[in-house]
């Protein structure tokens, strides 16, 4: 008995799991789920609305016989992309594709990007504008929060030691090597998030707002100085392309460092509001 007494081996006590901090207030994470599920309806619609006219003009006009600085088309047998001067094949993906009964479809984007699936340009108008009361009245709302809710000041402020250069420089090379912040640093936001979603938040999105305004023949009438803002309605749907492009783009690294950086604990401190903090990582040279 006393033979099995001393064999037995003491068990070590369970680690603690790291702590937890609430990250994300109610606000933030119910703006973030309605703007996602906005962004992506208005996008899917929007190109439809390019399909109708898939060519980019500057300036007050554009039609068939202009000259476009960017189109999507299709002649002989492909597709193409054209930018300026510069001619790309996009023959399966954009301008001339197959759909899923195996016709051939020469629209510039394929039913599957875009709402409704099948070409009508009504239907995406409809789809569109009423989003885009969505996507106004829910970020007006967000942005007076941000301000008065203490958002801004507290969580987006970019203090002064963070606009060094040598701060800016030394976070994107974290972030180009993937060396994501552990600890309480984990929950703040760094100078790179602060400087994204503050320009999304107060720049991209009110812009996308306005150049959608512009090319309103009703907002014309009764703003004609969009029309000298933007440098004409053509112009500003240029812009308006471009800027949802800009939008896609954050959308993809956004997405990017969420799994890159844990996609479980991400995704459960914007549904529920509570961010288990990382343990820190030991350095080299540190004992075991």
């Amino acid at each position: 008995m006393r033979d099995m007494e001393e064999d037995q081996s003491p068990v070590a006590p369970a680690a603690a799991p790291p702590p937890r901090v609430y990250r994300h207030r109610l606000p933030t994470r119910l703006w973030h789920w309605i703007n996602a599920a906005t962004l992506l309806v208005m996008l899917m619609s929007g190109l439809m609305i390019f399909n109708a006219h898939p060519r980019l003009y500057w300036g007050q006009y554009g039609a068939n016989y202009d000259q476009p600085w960017l189109s999507i088309g299709s002649k002989a047998n492909r597709g193409y992309l054209r930018i300026a001067a510069v001619e790309i094949d996009t023959t399966g993906v954009l301008g001339r594709w197959t759909d899923a009964n195996g016709a051939t479809k020469t629209w510039a984007f394929p039913g599957w990007a875009t709402i409704p699936t099948s070409y009508s340009l009504a239907d995406g108008r409809r789809w569109h504008l009423f989003f885009a009361w969505v996507l106004a009245i829910s970020l007006t709302l967000y942005m007076l929060w941000t301000v008065i809710g203490g958002h801004l000041r507290k969580d987006l402020h970019v203090r002064r030691p963070e606009w060094s250069p040598g701060h800016i420089w030394q976070d994107i090379k974290d972030h180009a090597r993937l060396r994501f912040p552990t600890g309480e640093a984990a929950a703040r936001y760094n100078i790179l998030q602060k400087l994204s979603y503050i320009g999304v938040i107060f720049v991209l999105l009110p812009l996308m707002i306005a150049t959608g305004l512009t090319m309103s023949p009703g907002m014309n009438a009764a703003a004609p100085w969009l029309l000298d803002l933007f440098g004409g309605r053509q112009s500003a749907r240029s812009i308006h392309f471009i800027l949802a492009w800009a939008l896609v783009a954050f959308f993809l690294v956004h997405i990017a460092m969420v799994l890159l950086a844990g996609p479980v604990n991400e995704l459960r401190s914007m549904l529920t509001g509570w961010f288990r903090l990382p343990a820190d990582k030991p350095r080299a040279g540190d004992d075991a």
